[in-house]
């Protein structure tokens, strides 16, 4: 079943209370590597589109959605959080267009062209220990999961089970991009608060897609 607006806003509003949820220990993660102000900095964001939310036309588009979501985020998020979430968005509205309904392979461009962006504008690569180790394995399979004929749903599934392994993976890292990079090999043994902050998100796609 393709999914719609009614997924994309539902995905919108579960990824904004796992973020509030997770708060903390996203703090807790950036500081031991970073500025420390991921959590709020999520959260704040997600805040601010939640009340733009119910200002959305009757006739808007999944794609309107995620573009709300990314002028939003830009405009209110700070760090690198904002630009890089806010860029990922902006994208992936882009690779669906004006399509009321996502199908497989929508599913995939959308997360295809969030990551690219998130690429594009951070010029990170996998193993830099930064969200792209929990994008690029998403993206990866979700593409394998649609070209073996998975419903929306379970590429979605794919595609977070792939982000929450790729934010377990930056643990090991040396970090080569961002605050965390300064640290060298102290920060080997602390989890990316980007990738895990992703794998959040996108599992949040999935669960919606799963109910929807």
């Amino acid at each position: 079943m393709s999914l719609g607006i009614t997924w994309a806003v539902a995905w919108i509003r579960q990824s904004a209370q796992v973020v509030s949820e997770h708060r903390v220990e996203l703090i807790t993660l950036d500081r031991e590597i970073g500025d420390g102000d991921h959590g709020e900095n999520m959260e704040r964001g997600f805040s601010a589109v939640l009340t733009k939310l119910d200002d959305l036309p009757s006739e808007a588009t999944p794609g309107d959605a995620l573009k709300l979501v990314a002028t939003t985020l830009i405009s209110t998020v700070g760090g690198a959080a904002g630009p890089l979430y806010g860029t990922a968005y902006l994208k992936a509205a882009a690779a669906i267009g004006s399509a009321p309904e996502l199908d497989g392979a929508a599913i995939v461009a959308l997360l295809t062209a969030a990551r690219d962006g998130i690429v594009l504008r951070g010029k990170a690569e996998v193993g830099d220990k930064t969200m792209v180790d929990a994008w690029t394995p998403a993206v990866d399979a979700a593409a394998a999961a649609q070209a073996a004929g998975a419903s929306e749903s379970e590429i979605l599934a794919a595609a977070a089970d792939a982000a929450e392994a790729g934010a377990v993976s930056t643990e090991p890292l040396v970090a080569h991009k961002g605050r965390a990079s300064y640290l060298g090999e102290r920060a080997i043994g602390h989890r990316d608060p980007g990738a895990q902050s992703t794998a959040y998100i996108l599992r949040a796609a999935a669960d919606t897609a799963a109910e929807a």
